[in-house]
């Protein structure tokens, strides 16, 4: 049976050659990279190599990343570690109603702490206006926390636009671009960011490992205490193959980017056009235009999500129905609740993630599969045999 992997917003597969150069690193240059001694000195050179192949992928400076264990770690870090630090300036946090839980959950948790959060509604395309982030800010404010492209539906935010809007106003702007880094050009500096996360196995570095952008002379309050690697704010024996790995795999993003993007765009479109000729009633989520070139979202009327996803799995064809966190939950997208949907419709969806290892076969074979299973699920639907009835 084909094996077809679609899953890519989840994780990503890591490139052969970044295999290679982390082993070799486990079993040559496996020194603490804090050590004098040669072994040691050769671990500190890679972390110094990543640190700018990371900085060159995103425009900022070395000095300016910070290495993490991935993406809800670099999250939870910026937004309470300005917190702790700009709380005698201000109490209230910007974000959007469409983050990712590790944004949603601490907000929560400063919630919890006497913090005021505006939650910020999206249009029907889960696109974000500046002008609203613009409203909501008040002399209070020290935060706005948009990500730069959502995780489940694909939409591109207007980044430049609100970062200027946060500029404007002197509030300090963090994006989490953990699904936007490797796939879309991101330029600290040009689209006015002052934090960011991301983290390496979106785009085909190893799990684990990820980083955060923080501009020269902002201070976050350190969250982990210990020793002073990471300049103190990310304390304990950095993981050097993953880091390592990290930066092979940012520098590769950089030369390839355009390529990889023009193709995955082609594969993406033929994929969007495939499913809403060949299956009815379904409706695309997410912006058709500002959209990443990896991500296709459907909604599926009258079948569950996770019974598609089983029957997927059946072929050989893997996918999501949602995001990977939430993908064990029966309640429907909180992103797909606020872009509109009902809860009949949320419950339906199906998200596909492609990746510069997606194949033209892999996508014929998806469609040629995929409707067919519908067609079965469908027909064991209460809802749509009352339909088809009515």
């Amino acid at each position: 049976m084909r094996e077809v992997y679609l899953d890519n917003a989840a994780t990503t597969k890591v490139l052969p050659e970044i295999a290679t150069a982390m082993a070799k690193t486990m079993t040559e240059n496996y020194g603490n990279p804090s050590g004098v001694y040669e072994i040691s000195r050769r671990a500190h050179e890679l972390l110094d190599t990543a640190r700018v192949q990371v900085a060159e992928l995103i425009n900022a400076t070395p000095e300016e990343i910070t290495f993490t264990c991935g993406g809800s770690e670099g999250d939870t870090t910026i937004l309470l570690g300005i917190a702790k630090a700009y709380k005698n300036k201000g109490n209230h946090i910007i974000t959007s109603s469409i983050e990712h839980h590790a944004i949603l959950h601490t907000c929560e948790e400063l919630e919890r702490e006497g913090f005021k959060i505006t939650y910020l509604p999206v249009d029907e395309f889960g696109k974000i206006n500046p002008a609203d982030v613009e409203k909501a800010i008040t002399p209070q404010t020290i935060l706005i926390s948009i990500m730069f492209a959502n995780n489940e539906i694909g939409t591109i935010e207007p980044i430049r636009a609100i970062g200027a809007v946060a500029k404007k106003h002197g509030v300090l702007f963090h994006t989490d671009a953990v699904q936007a880094i490797g796939h879309v050009p991101v330029d600290v500096k040009a689209d006015n960011i002052d934090l960011l996360t991301l983290t390496a196995h979106k785009f085909h570095g190893p799990k684990g490992t990820g980083a955060i952008y923080i501009r020269k002379g902002i201070k976050v309050e350190k969250l982990v205490f210990g020793g002073g690697q990471e300049r103190g704010l990310r304390p304990g024996t950095e993981n050097t193959a993953g880091i390592q790995g990290l930066g092979l795999a940012a520098e590769h993003a950089r030369l390839h980017m355009a390529e990889n993007a023009a193709r995955l765009t082609k594969l993406r479109d033929k994929m969007i056009a495939g499913i809403s000729e060949k299956i009815p009633e379904v409706k695309l989520n997410g912006d058709p235009v500002d959209r990443l070139p990896n991500n296709v979202n459907f909604s599926i009327k009258y079948i569950e999500g996770e019974g598609l996803l089983l029957h997927l799995d059946l072929v050989g064809i893997a996918a999501s129905s949602g995001s990977a966190c939430t993908s064990g939950s029966l309640d429907p997208s909180h992103v797909l609740l606020a872009i509109g949907l009902p809860h009949e419709i949320a419950h339906g969806s199906l998200r596909l993630t492609i990746s510069e290892f997606t194949t033209d076969e892999d996508v014929d074979y998806l469609l040629e599969k995929l409707p067919g299973i519908v067609e079965t699920l469908r027909a064991m639907s209460p809802l749509y045999n009352s339909k088809k009835v009515g």
